[in-house]
């Protein structure tokens, strides 16, 4: 079994000058970064007081599942064969907030469009979608169902 270890750094940057006094007396506005890489600019979704413009810990969430799906799904049709021109995906998340304030997903759907070179190869296409959520890291990592619709052009 091999071991991959992994590095971020996160910054809160919402501190108005009197930091968390009370509910309201700061921004939830943060950073995260990994070295050599880009900064990305987040905050809690506006439900919970955040900024609309940043992207929340959520669609970051998401972000993450779909990639990872992706990058599985990828290799897996290089793996047998089958040309992949085009992915896009449009991934939907369900939160369920409990009346103390926490939360957990219960499900998040992956909505998959797949153009392959080859249509003969379909059905083969569309089965190595199970195979993808199956060796997904991220997904193996939830305690939420990950489900797809997997569309192949």
């Amino acid at each position: 079994m091999k071991t991959h270890t992994f590095q971020s750094q996160l910054k809160w940057t919402g501190n108005r000058g009197q930091g968390t006094k009370n509910y309201k007396a700061y921004d939830r506005s943060y950073t995260v970064q990994a070295e050599g890489k880009p900064t990305i600019q987040g905050s809690s979704d506006p439900a919970f007081m955040g900024d609309p413009t940043k992207y929340n810990p959520e669609e970051l969430f998401l972000f993450s599942l779909s990639s990872c799906h992706m990058l599985w799904y990828l290799h897996l049709c290089a793996v047998e064969g089958i040309i992949v021109t085009d992915y896009q995906d449009l991934a939907e998340g369900m939160m369920m907030e409990d009346t103390d304030g926490s939360g957990a997903f219960k499900e998040v759907l992956l909505r998959p469009k797949v153009t392959i070179a080859d249509p003969s190869k379909k059905e083969l296409a569309l089965q190595l979608h199970h195979k993808a959520n199956q060796m997904c890291f991220i997904a193996n990592s939830c305690k939420c169902a990950v489900k797809h619709e997997a569309l192949i052009h």
